[in-house]
């Protein structure tokens, strides 16, 4: 008896397949500026920055719960903390997230110029995709600072009120008092951690700059740098000016 087949249900089999792997690798969409996407994210996803920062200095965490204020802080201080240009598209598509080191760690190392032997080392079409990534960055920063430091300041601001408020609250356990001032603590460090960490970029998008004109002269140059002179006038008039916690800040130098 011939053997019998069936070549379109087979085909149909093959189609269905596929369309159901081409939904499922459309589901692993990464988010916008590269950070990860949203069904990763969870509420506190960020909180570990305030126990990171103070820890980082021999201070205690606290154990309040975080405001909705303090938790926009430290959701929009993460992109700014991170490395620009530290994870590679693939990392991007499947969420890949971790805690950094504070800048107060003494194993910190900053290198200036990994960020641009990165830029210059990965493949490119051409010169000016290089410094069409570089320009997109910058500008990246940019866009965060001014939500980011509106949420600092409205943060620092119900500091202000709650450390005023500390001596007329009645019957102040020792342990509430604690958990207070490590949360004012806690805020201040992160607003230092992302002023600190704009120095650091800053210093990075020139140091690729500068590497930029020497390896590919482009007139698309002068755009870059006035986009890194932009964010720097920025960085260095802050709309929120947090007093420092500890004796000793990290400067940057170049």
């Amino acid at each position: 008896m011939p053997e019998t087949c069936f070549p379109i249900r087979t085909r149909q089999v093959r189609l269905l397949t596929l369309l159901l792997l081409g939904a499922a690798l459309g589901g692993c969409s990464g988010g916008d500026f590269g950070r990860t996407r949203q069904d990763m994210r969870n509420d506190d996803m960020h909180r570990w920055l305030g126990a990171e920062a103070t820890g980082s200095v021999g201070l205690r965490a606290s154990q309040f719960q975080l405001t909705d204020n303090e938790r926009q802080l430290r959701d929009y201080a993460y992109p700014l903390i991170e490395p620009p240009h530290s994870r590679p598209a693939w990392k991007t598509v499947f969420g890949d997230y971790k805690p950094l080191p504070s800048p107060w760690r003494q194993a910190v190392l900053f290198d200036r110029t990994a960020y641009g032997r990165l830029l210059i080392d990965e493949p490119h079409r051409s010169h000016s995709s290089r410094y069409a990534v570089l320009m997109e960055d910058v500008r990246n920063d940019i866009t965060r600072f001014e939500p980011f430091f509106a949420s600092a300041a409205r943060v620092i601001e119900l500091d202000r009120k709650r450390n005023a408020s500390l001596k007329l609250v009645s019957e102040l356990s020792p342990r509430e008092r604690d958990d207070a001032v490590a949360r004012m603590e806690e805020n201040t460090l992160i607003v230092q951690w992302v002023q600190q960490s704009l120095e650091r970029r800053i210093s990075s998008y020139r140091w690729a700059l500068e590497r930029l004109v020497i390896q590919a002269p482009d007139t698309i140059a002068a755009d870059a740098d006035r986009l890194i002179g932009e964010l720097a006038a920025q960085t260095a008039n802050p709309p929120v000016a947090a007093r420092p916690v500890i004796g000793r800040a990290v400067t940057v130098k170049g």
